[in-house]
C-alpha cells in the first residue's frame, strides 16, 4: 500500500518546511553581514519567526490522517529534493525552533552576547537540524547530517570552555565521520542493490519504502546504517565523544545539540524499520542487549561524576539505551513512547543544561565539590533544574510519564517482564544521580569558596524567560499528553505495516481517550 501524500499547496500558503529550513540559514547570513549592533536583533527576529512558523505547522497538521503532509518534491540537476512531515518528525521541528530561540536568550547572559560567529553558528545549526528532520531522501538526509559538523566544530573551537578543545574536535570528527561513512555506504548499497534487481536508481525514501523486490545484502545494510546512527544517538559503545564534548563545549550550543542527538533515534525509525525490516528483526536481541548495557553503564558512570556537564552526558547515554529498546520492540505502544520520550528528554535535558550553564556564568565552575547552597540566591535556576530533572525521571505530571508508560507496555508485550524491569531499575538509578546532583548543587553547604557573580546587572528576566518556557512546556504537556500522542499515533500504525509477520498481533495501536 502506498503512503498517502498531501502537498504543501493544499493546506499552506507557502512551502512551509523549506521556509522553516531557510529562515535560520538566511538569518545567519544576515547576522554575519550586518553591523554588530543589528546582529542580535536580526537573530532574534529569525528565531522568533521560526517558532511562530513551527506553531503554524502544528496547527495545520491533520493528525487524523496518515501519510506525508506538507510534501515538497522537485528534481534539480538530476537530484531529487523531497521533504515532508508525519508523526515521526512533526514534534522534533518545533522542539528545534524553541530550543534555538532559548539558546539565543541564554547567549545574552553570557560572554558571547556580541559574538556574531557564535550567534550565526547557532542559527545555522537550527536550520541544518530542521532540514535533516524534514528530509525524505536518504542522500539529502545524509548531506544535512554532514553539514551538522560545521557549526559543532566552530562552536567548540571558538566558544568552548575547556582547555583541550583540539582533542575534543579530533574525537568528535573521528566518531562522526566514521558513522557518516557507514550510513552513506548503507544508503548506497540499498539503492544500487535495488537498481540491479530491476528498479530505477533512486534515493527517494518513499520509492525505497514501497518496492516489492528482495533486498540484496540486507544484513550488511542494516549493520552499516545501525552503527552509523548509533554514533549519533549516542548508543553504547559508540558514545565516547559525548562526555568530552559536553565538558568542553558551551551550554547554549549543547542545548540545541541535544535535539541533534535525537536525529539518531529518528533515523532508526525513519530509515531502518521501514527499509530493512527483515534484518532489524534478526538483530533485535543484539540491539536490546546494547540498550540494556547502555542504560546501566550510563547511569552508573553518571553517579561517579563530579563535573555536572559530564554527569548529564552520561544521563543522555543511559536514556538512549531505553529509547533504542523501545524502537526495537516492533510495537505501536513502544514506538509512540520512544518518540514522545525523545521529545521529553530533549526538552528536560536542555533545561538542566541551561541551569548548569547559568551556574557556570556565576561561579565559573561546573564541579560539584566547588558548588552548593545555591537555592536561596538562585531559586529560579534551582526550580528549572528540579522540574527538568523530575521530567527526566518520568514523574507523573510530566510528558515523560505517559511516554514511559507506553514504552514499558510495548516492551513487556515484545520482550517480557525482565527487560521492562531492567529499564525501570535504570530509571531508578537515573532518579538517584539527578536528585543527588540537585542536593549537592542547591541544598548542601558549599565545601569551597564560590566566586560571586561578577556582573552588576543581574540577568533575572532572561533567566526567568528560559525557566518559565521550559517548565511551562514540560508541565503543560505533562498534564495533557493526548494531543501530542495523536500527532504520532497514525504514523506508528503505518510503520507497523512494515513490521515482520509474527509481530502483527501487536498492531492494534494505542487508543487515546
Amino acid at each position: 500500500m502506498n503512503t498517502p501524500i498531501v502537498f504543501w499547496h493544499a493546506v499552506a500558503a507557502v512551502p512551509l518546511l523549506t521556509v522553516l529550513t531557510l529562515v535560520p540559514l538566511l538569518t545567519m547570513l544576515a547576522v554575519v553581514c550586518a553591523k554588530p549592533v543589528y546582529s542580535v536583533r536580526l537573530a532574534f527576529g529569525g528565531a522568533l519567526l521560526n517558532v511562530l512558523l513551527s506553531i503554524y505547522l502544528l496547527l495545520i497538521f491533520d493528525s487524523e490522517m496518515p501519510g506525508i503532509h506538507l510534501a515538497e518534491h522537485f528534481q534539480l540537476l538530476g537530484l531529487s529534493y523531497r521533504v515532508g512531515v508525519d508523526g515521526t518528525n512533526i514534534l522534533f521541528i518545533p522542539l528545534t525552533a524553541i530550543l534555538g530561540l532559548l539558546a539565543l536568550v541564554y547567549t545574552l547572559i553570557t560572554r558571547h552576547r556580541h559574538d556574531r560567529l557564535f550567534i550565526a553558528c547557532l542559527l545555522a545549526y537550527q536550520g541544518i537540524l530542521i532540514g535533516a528532520f524534514a528530509a525524505l531522501n536518504t542522500l539529502q538526509f545524509w548531506c544535512w547530517s554532514l553539514l551538522e559538523l560545521v557549526p559543532v566544530v566552530l562552536l567548540t573551537v571558538f566558544a568552548g570552555t575547556g582547555t583541550q578543545r583540539n582533542q575534543v574536535i579530533k574525537s568528535v570528527l573521528q566518531y562522526w565521520l566514521s558513522g557518516l561513512a557507514m550510513s552513506l555506504t548503507g544508503f548506497m548499497l540499498l539503492s544500487f542493490g535495488l537498481a540491479e534487481n530491476g528498479m530505477d536508481l533512486s534515493f527517494d525514501w518513499l520509492t525505497l519504502k514501497h518496492h516489492d523486490l528482495a533486498i540484496p545484502n540486507e544484513t550488511l545494510i542494516f549493520i552499516l546504517l545501525f552503527f552509523g546512527f548509533a554514533v549519533r544517538m549516542p548508543l553504547f559503545p559508540f558514545h565516547a565523544w559525548l562526555p568530552v564534548l559536553a565538558e568542553h563545549g558551551t551550554a547554549a550550543s549543547a542545548a540545541i545539540f541535544l535535539t541533534g542527538l535525537k536525529l539518531g533515534i529518528y533515523a532508526l525509525i525513519r530509515f531502518i524499520l521501514p527499509l530493512v525490516p527483515g534484518a532489524a528483526e534478526q538483530w533485535v536481541h543484539f540491539v536490546v542487549d546494547l540498550g540494556l548495557i547502555g542504560i546501566f553503564y550510563g547511569a552508573l558512570l553518571a553517579l561517579m561524576q563530579i563535573n555536572m556537564r559530564r554527569l548529564l552526558a552520561f544521563a543522555v547515554i543511559s536514556h538512549t539505551g531505553m529509547l533504542a529498546i523501545g524502537v526495537f520492540s516492533f510495537n505501536d505502544f513502544a514506538l509512540e513512547g520512544s518518540i514522545l520520550l525523545s521529545i521529553a528528554y530533549g526538552l528536560a535535558t536542555a533545561g538542566m543544561l541551561f541551569s548548569i550553564g547559568l551556574i557556570y556564568e556565576r561561579t565559573r565552575t561546573s564541579f560539584l565539590p566547588r558548588l552548593g547552597g545555591l537555592f536561596e540566591t538562585n531559586s529560579t535556576i534551582a526550580l528549572l533544574f528540579l522540574i527538568s530533572a523530575l521530567s527526566t525521571m518520568v514523574m507523573p505530571g510530566t510528558p515523560g510519564f505517559d511516554a514511559a508508560h507506553l514504552l514499558i507496555e510495548g516492551t513487556i508485550e515484545e520482550h517480557g517482564w525482565y527487560i521492562a524491569i531492567a529499564i525501570l531499575l535504570g530509571n531508578v538509578l537515573g532518579a538517584a544521580f539527578l536528585l543527588w546532583a540537585f542536593q549537592r548543587l542547591f541544598i548542601a553547604h558549599p565545601k569551597r569558596f564560590v566566586q560571586p557573580y561578577g556582573s552588576i546587572h543581574h540577568p533575572v528576566l532572561k533567566e526567568r524567560i528560559i525557566a518559565v518556557t521550559i517548565c511551562g512546556l514540560l508541565i503543560g504537556t505533562g498534564f495533557y499528553t493526548t494531543p501530542w500522542l495523536k500527532y504520532i499515533d497514525q504514523e506508528a500504525k503505518e510503520i507497523g505495516e512494515h513490521y515482520p509477520e509474527h509481530h502483527s498481533h501487536h498492531m492494534n495501536g494505542p487508543h487515546h481517550d
